[in-house]
């Protein structure tokens, strides 16, 4: 074992139930390191960190060594002793607290004789967001920042506690590109003054841009560990599904098919402003542009959940004006959301719930919902769109990212819309199931579906759409052509 490893572990093995959720699986990161732990959803990833961090216990046979001593029995505690944190995707944080809270709220609990140190905790937050070289008001709610600087307020929590290694569990999938650039920014700085940061995240460019090393699970069982250097994001996609994935533009010329939309000068005063555009049978416009373009704004309004000031939405020749999203539904108009946990789905409820709350008056019988008709609808839809289930019956958080996507594009399809707008489809969504996902679209637009698609990753609406609309702060900034315009070209517009 090198003198320079900061931690290292070797045949960890854990199974649950009878799965095998890690099969002798290796790993190390050195002081300092920025490395990738690559996979995809259901890989063993989180269970890997779980085990770094004492949550799970692996089975007998394993070694674990941190700074180069022998640890035993790792417990949480014993994990944060030794400096090592994690900052999981839903950031556990507090919203209603402030930002120094959210830092140092360590000090209030540990505060002696239960009593809450304020200056303390302050001057903790202060000292760790000084650390980072950002600035950021301590004293404001949590719930007043945008989603980016509460990254950098889950990094300072992880500082406050003496960290060495710290665990990134996809934190740019809410990010803009220029908002990853300045949390890249970050890491880069934590890895300078001797920080160890494991990144996990489907974003490959930036993994190729941050990491030293990559380590790539695959089924609970390590693939392998691999300098960047050399490396590019279609290797590390083929080491992590074990298949290749042929990325061609498919834009096709719709222009004699008929116009199933129609939108004018559609405006909303502070969001977007005198939006055009035709969308035709079987055409999927890609929208594309940063935070505040103003893409979700009028994906919105478009599915009546806001209603414009001025403009004009035609579908199929008659011009639509909608009290409520209910109208626009009826309209034949169906928005996939791209918050799927809070708004796409209903976690806690069924998957066959899930599919068809969208279409419950599509299975009425008698004024009841027919159990014939629910089972009919939900066993068509998960075996057109290759949903992997246990049962229909199973709590919609037991599958996998991009299962729930699946059912969530079901839900909608259910309905048999005209138009369907969505929403970053694939965040939080690993590269095997985007891959599915972008299949199952085309598989639609060939069917004669007209299709939004909104992503604010050039290269998704590059290969994945007909035309591409970029809108900047509230406005279309130009049309552009995957046949006649590159994705350097297309890049370098949106990120100017």
């Amino acid at each position: 074992m090198s003198a320079k490893t900061l931690l290292s572990l070797r045949n960890i093995k854990v199974t649950f139930g009878g799965v095998r959720a890690l099969k002798g699986v290796s790993f190390e990161v050195n002081p300092g390191e920025v490395h990738c732990l690559a996979g995809e959803n259901g890989c063993g990833k989180s269970t890997l960190i779980k085990v770094i961090t004492g949550v799970y216990k692996p089975q007998d046979g394993a070694e674990f060594f941190f700074d180069d001593q022998p640890i035993t029995a790792m417990t949480p505690a014993l994990a944060q002793s030794l400096g090592i944190q994690v900052i999981w995707q839903d950031l556990a944080l507090f919203p209603e607290m402030t930002v120094a809270e959210n830092i140092g709220f360590q000090y209030a609990v540990n505060g002696k004789y239960g009593l809450v140190d304020k200056r303390k905790i302050e001057d903790a937050a202060e000292n760790a967001l000084a650390r980072l070289g950002v600035t950021i008001d301590a004293h404001l709610p949590l719930k007043e920042l945008p989603i980016a600087q509460r990254q950098i307020v889950a990094i300072a929590r992880a500082l406050v506690g003496e960290a060495r290694l710290v665990f990134m569990d996809e934190p740019t999938a809410s990010l803009t590109q220029s908002e990853t650039d300045y949390l890249i920014d970050i890491v880069r700085n934590l890895s300078a003054s001797g920080v160890a940061v494991v990144f996990v995240s489907h974003r490959l460019a930036e993994v190729l841009e941050i990491s030293n090393r990559i380590t790539v699970l695959r089924d609970g069982a390590l693939v392998g560990v691999y300098p960047v250097e050399g490396m590019t994001q279609s290797r590390v996609t083929e080491l992590m599904t074990g298949r290749n994935f042929d990325n061609t533009v498919i834009a096709n010329d719709h222009d004699q098919k008929p116009i199933v939309l129609s939108v004018r000068g559609l405006t909303r005063a502070g969001e977007f402003e005198n939006i055009a555009f035709d969308l035709r049978r079987g055409e999927t416009l890609g929208i594309t542009g940063l935070l505040g373009a103003g893409r979700t704004e009028l994906a919105l309004t478009l599915f009546g959940m806001h209603r414009p000031h001025a403009g004009e939405i035609t579908i199929e020749g008659e011009r639509v004006s909608y009290g409520s999203n209910r109208d626009a539904i009826r309209a034949g108009v169906a928005y996939l959301s791209e918050d799927r946990l809070s708004l796409g789905l209903n976690q806690p409820q069924s998957i066959a719930d899930n599919l068809v709350m969208a279409s419950l008056d599509k299975l009425l019988s008698g004024g009841m919902i027919s159990p014939a008709k629910k089972a009919s609808v939900v066993d068509h839809w998960i075996s057109a769109l290759g949903v992997k289930i246990g049962t229909p019956d199973d709590p919609i958080r037991t599958l996998s990212g991009g299962n729930q996507q699946r059912v969530a594009i079901a839900k909608w399809l259910a309905i048999g819309p005209k138009i369907l707008i969505l929403d970053a489809p694939t965040v939080g969504v690993d590269v095997g199931a985007r891959a599915g996902i972008f299949e199952i679209v085309r598989q639609l637009a060939t069917q004669g579906l007209a299709i939004i698609l909104i992503s604010d990753e050039p290269p998704e609406v590059y290969f994945n759409a007909d035309r591409i609309i970029h809108m900047v702060e509230g406005k279309i900034h130009a049309t552009y052509d995957p046949r006649s315009v590159s994705l350097a070209e297309l890049e370098a517009a949106v990120y100017a």
